[in-house]
C-alpha cells in the first residue's frame, strides 16, 4: 500500500495521534529538564520561563516539539501499516 493510500485511512490518524501525543509530551519533558535542570529542581519557575519561554522563544520551543512529534508519528505510523 502506498503512503497516499495509507493517509486517506482514518486508523492512520487514528495511530498517528497515538504515537504522536506521548512522544510530544516526552520531548516537551526531556528539553525542559535539558534547558533548565538546576532552575526546575530549585523551583526557580521565573528562570525556567526565563530561559524557555520569555521574549518570543515560546513560538520555537513549541513549535519545534510540535513538528518533530507528528512527523514522527507519521513515520513511524507509515512503517507500521501494511
Amino acid at each position: 500500500m502506498t503512503f497516499k493510500e495509507k493517509i486517506k485511512q482514518p486508523i492512520f490518524w487514528n495511530n498517528v495521534a497515538k504515537i504522536t501525543i506521548p512522544f510530544f509530551i516526552i520531548v516537551v519533558l526531556i528539553s525542559l529538564l535539558w534547558n533548565s535542570w538546576g532552575a526546575i529542581f530549585s523551583g526557580d519557575f521565573a528562570k525556567v520561563n526565563e530561559l524557555n519561554f520569555a521574549d518570543g522563544k515560546w513560538k520555537n520551543f513549541w513549535v519545534s516539539k510540535i513538528l518533530i512529534s507528528f512527523f514522527y508519528g507519521i513515520y513511524v505510523t507509515n512503517k507500521k501499516t501494511k
